[in-house]
């Protein structure tokens, strides 16, 4: 490959770079302005929450009181539940549509075979519970996650690697 050639596709991919940079920041901007709101008990309670989930604005029509305390409460947990679940909606829809520009980007793999794939590695994040405080799947939480790489070497703390390398320099 001629340097030209080899500058050319740097060039190239430094474009997408920031392409695909400028892409996330957007995602990020339009993710921070999203809201979203639901209602329960019959358009009595409303709940409106923010991109992180948080509540915002909350309205009780002018007939609230012909409900218990006890229903009022499940509304407002109900609401904010639906809420939130709108506003993550949306919030994916935009993460999705910033990943399909990343994906124009050549990961390192691509440039260096023997390189893993980073984004294989990483941890997905667990569903996270709506379950109210005291609920069985809130009492015991599961094992610490173990962290596994694949195709690496190994190093005893004691400085003797377990490596399958047979180099004598090694």
């Amino acid at each position: 490959m001629t340097n030209e050639a080899a500058k050319g596709q740097l060039s190239d991919l430094m474009e997408l770079l920031q392409g695909g940079i400028a892409s996330m920041a957007r995602a990020q901007e339009e993710r921070a302005r999203l809201t979203a709101t639901a209602h329960a008990a019959e358009r009595r309670v409303t709940i409106t929450v923010n991109a992180d989930c948080i509540v915002i604005k909350t309205d009780f029509s002018d007939d609230i009181d012909d409900l218990e305390y006890s229903e009022i409460a499940a509304a407002v947990t109900a609401a904010t539940q639906e809420a939130a679940a709108k506003v993550q909606e949306k919030a994916q829809e935009i993460l999705n549509r910033a990943q399909e520009d990343q994906s124009r980007i050549p990961t390192l793999s691509e440039f260096f075979p023997e390189m893993p794939d980073m984004k294989a590695m990483m941890p997905t994040l667990p569903t996270v519970s709506t379950a109210p405080p005291g609920s069985p799947e809130r009492i015991a939480p599961g094992p610490d996650p173990v962290v596994r790489f694949a195709d690496v070497e190994e190093w005893d703390h004691d400085g003797s690697s377990r490596s399958s390398i047979s180099a004598p320099e090694w």
